[in-house]
């Protein structure tokens, strides 16, 4: 169970990193734009560390708000249902 736990947050990462990439030059040519939300929920979803690796590697998002305080909140969210996933299954 622990790997499919994972394999979910690993696939779920790269697939954020890539949309928020895409994002990225759609900014930058002046093509459309994924939302704010559904980066934010790509996040929630378990791909906060692509997202993460995203935001500062591409300096993407880095200093809007609010979006910034929703990442975070995000992130604290899925660092809390990570470690109750982590008791549950150990």
């Amino acid at each position: 169970m622990k790997m499919a736990v994972y394999s979910w947050l690993m696939a779920a990462s790269l697939l954020t990193f890539i949309v928020y990439w895409r994002d990225k030059r759609a900014a930058r040519t002046g093509a459309w734009r994924t939302p704010e939300a559904t980066l934010l929920l790509l996040g929630l979803a378990g791909g906060w560390p692509g997202a993460w690796l995203a935001r500062h590697g591409l300096r993407h998002k880095t200093r809007k708000q609010p979006f910034r305080a929703l990442f975070w909140l995000s992130v604290l969210a899925n660092l809390a249902l990570s470690w109750w996933l982590w008791r549950a299954l150990a």
